[in-house]
C-alpha cells in the first residue's frame, strides 16, 4: 500500500472522524453550526473516501471491491453518502450523530486490526474478472448505507418514545422528530436499501454461475445475505400488511443492521467459505 493510498486513507479516516464527533456535540449542545460544519466535513471525507478508491483503482488495475480493506472503504463510502443524500431530503442532521460514526468505526477496525499485508492489492484471481462482481458489491454499498441509516434512525426512535413514555420534556431526545417522521424515515430508507439487496444477491448469483458454474452453493455468506433479505422482506411484507409501525418496526430494522454486520465480520473473518477473508 503505497504513501499517497495511506494519505488517503487516513485523511477519510480523520474527516469522518471529526464529523462524527461535531454531530455528536451537535446532539449535545444543539448549536446548528456544528451540524453544518459535520455536513461539509462529510462531503470532504465522501470526496477523499472516493479518491481513495480511485488510487486503489489505479494502482490496482482493477475496481477496488475484493478484499476486506477495499470492501470496508467501499461500505464506509456507501454510509456517507447515502446520509448525505437523505439528510438533505429529510433535514435531519441531528441523525449525524448516529450514522457518521459507524461509517468511522469501520475505518477504526480497518486502522486498528488490519495489517499493511492485509490492505495490500493482490492480483485478481480467474474468478473475480467480471463485471459482474463490480455490480454486485457496489448494489450491496448502496443497500448496506440505507440499512445503516436505518439503523441509527431506529436508535433514534426507540430514545425518543422512550422519553416521550417518560414524560420528560428536556434532554437529548427532546432535540429529535417526532416518533411519526422517525418510523417514516426509516421505512423510506428501508424501501431504498432493499431492491439494492435484491439487486445484489442476484447478481451475485450470476456471478456465481459465472465463476463457479453454480448460482446458489448454500455458502455462509450467501447463506447470511438471504437470512438478511429476508427479515427486511418481513419489515416491509409486516409494514404494507399488518401496518407494522413504532417499536416493532424500530427494533427490526435493528435487528437487520446486526445481520448486515454479521454477513460481513462474522461471515468473512471467522466462517470458512469462498467470501472469507480469515484466510
Amino acid at each position: 500500500m503505497g504513501m499517497e493510498e495511506n494519505l488517503l486513507f487516513y485523511a477519510t479516516f480523520a474527516a469522518y472522524g471529526l464529523a462524527a464527533f461535531l454531530y455528536i456535540c451537535f446532539l449535545v449542545l444543539r448549536k446548528p453550526a456544528l451540524a453544518r460544519i459535520g455536513y461539509y466535513i462529510t462531503v470532504a471525507g465522501v470526496i477523499v473516501n472516493t479518491a481513495a478508491l480511485a488510487m486503489r483503482s489505479i494502482v490496482a488495475g482493477y475496481v477496488p471491491l475484493t478484499n476486506g480493506y477495499e470492501f470496508l472503504l467501499a461500505f464506509s463510502w456507501g454510509i456517507a453518502f447515502v446520509y448525505l443524500f437523505a439528510e438533505r431530503k429529510f433535514q435531519i442532521p441531528i441523525a449525524g450523530a448516529f450514522v457518521i460514526p459507524t461509517a468511522w468505526l469501520l475505518l477504526a477496525y480497518v486502522a486498528v486490526d488490519m495489517s499493511p499485508a492485509e490492505r495490500a492489492a493482490r492480483p485478481l484471481m480467474p474468478a473475480l474478472q467480471s463485471n459482474w462482481l463490480t455490480i454486485h458489491v457496489a448494489t450491496a454499498m448502496i443497500a448496506y448505507g440505507a440499512f445503516a441509516f436505518s439503523f441509527g434512525i431506529g436508535l433514534m426512535y426507540l430514545w425518543k418514545v422512550s422519553s416521550e413514555k417518560s414524560g420528560a420534556t428536556r434532554g437529548l431526545a427532546a432535540a429529535f422528530p417526532d416518533s411519526e417522521k422517525l418510523d417514516e424515515i426509516g421505512y423510506r430508507l428501508i424501501a431504498l436499501g432493499f431492491p439494492f439487496l435484491t439487486l445484489c444477491i442476484i447478481t451475485g448469483a450470476i456471478w456465481a454461475e459465472f465463476a463457479w458454474g453454480r448460482y446458489w452453493s448454500w455458502d455462509p455468506k450467501e447463506t447470511w445475505s438471504l437470512i438478511t433479505w429476508l427479515i427486511y422482506a418481513a419489515y416491509l411484507h409486516a409494514r404494507f400488511t399488518y401496518g407494522w409501525r413504532g417499536r416493532r418496526a424500530a427494533w427490526m430494522s435493528i435487528i437487520g443492521f446486526i445481520a448486515v454486520l454479521f454477513t460481513y465480520f462474522g461471515v468473512n473473518y471467522f466462517l470458512s467459505g469462498l467470501h472469507g477473508y480469515a484466510n
